[in-house]
């Protein structure tokens, strides 16, 4: 069953939807960018519904200036206690509940990276989580590809032989080419969003499932960041794991990419569960 939810954030309304199950265990669903709690083409309204029919009771919510909730939108990074909030509003909504996993995608999974020690949250699911930064430091903003993302561009596009081809035919601009290779041949700085990620997951206690589909750009440009020795004490955590589909859709749109998703999420969730003492 579905139910309509509202809950306080500071004196603002915020507007949340619960699918109900009776497993103790449940899954909260966090919106990246301005995206509302249903999701790109309704995406998390059709998560919600199939984790409940497995019997997990699944919350969604609209942070403040978005969607149906009051208040002021002033991004992801100030977005720690709509999450609180939520969480809360939650368990008070679901009694039942004795485990919280907590599913965010782009700037969402970067939010539940950089503020879950403030939650009430045992398990995280973090899919192509956002690491450029940008001078409003909006993530819904589209600043040019990092030099990770061309080099994993340029290097899929290499081994097609129909590169070569439109190469020898002329059909790939050399001038354009050279200067994206040049792009790519430069050294990509890690921004300080990365670095503080990667300081917040190591530092954490929380099981961690990190999830990327490899022809995102948003996901090159954090496998960029993972890669480099920042990520090296997150990457030694034995509760962290790493998991990649290739695919180009950021949110998992397609038939294929989103059964791997729910698979992931799902195996997380049965994962076993040693609260924290």
């Amino acid at each position: 069953m579905r139910q309509m939810i509202s809950f306080l954030c500071g004196d603002e309304l915020l507007a949340g939807t619960l699918d109900t199950g009776d497993l103790a265990t449940g899954i909260i669903i966090v919106s990246g960018g301005n995206e509302i709690r249903g999701g790109a083409f309704a995406g998390q309204a059709t998560m919600a519904a199939h984790f409940a029919e497995l019997g997990y009771p699944v919350f969604r919510f609209d942070r403040r200036g978005v969607g149906e909730s009051e208040g002021l939108n002033t991004g992801f990074e100030n977005s720690a206690d709509d999450i609180a909030a939520a969480v809360a509003a939650f368990r008070t909504a679901a009694p039942g509940i004795e485990r919280i996993v907590a599913f965010g995608n782009c700037d969402a999974a970067s939010a539940l990276a950089l503020f879950h020690h403030k939650l009430s949250i045992d398990a995280l699911i973090l899919a192509n989580a956002w690491v450029i930064e940008t001078p409003s430091g909006d993530a819904t903003q589209s600043p040019a590809p990092n030099a990770d993302a061309i080099r994993a561009r340029y290097w899929a596009r290499l081994k097609n032989p129909r590169s070569l081809i439109d190469l020898l035919s002329g059909k790939i601009d050399l001038r354009k080419l050279a200067g994206g290779l040049a792009s790519a041949a430069r050294k990509q700085p890690i921004s300080g969003l990365a670095a503080r990620l990667a300081t917040a997951l190591a530092r954490s206690a929380v099981p961690t499932t990190v999830l990327v589909a490899q022809r995102d750009t948003t996901a090159m440009a954090f496998m960029g960041a993972w890669q480099s020795e920042i990520f090296a004490d997150v990457r030694a955590r034995p509760d962290v794991r790493l998991a990649q589909f290739d695919t180009a859709s950021h949110g998992f749109a397609d038939a294929a990419s989103r059964h791997w998703l729910f698979e992931q999420i799902q195996s997380q969730c049965e994962a076993p569960f040693n609260p924290l003492p």
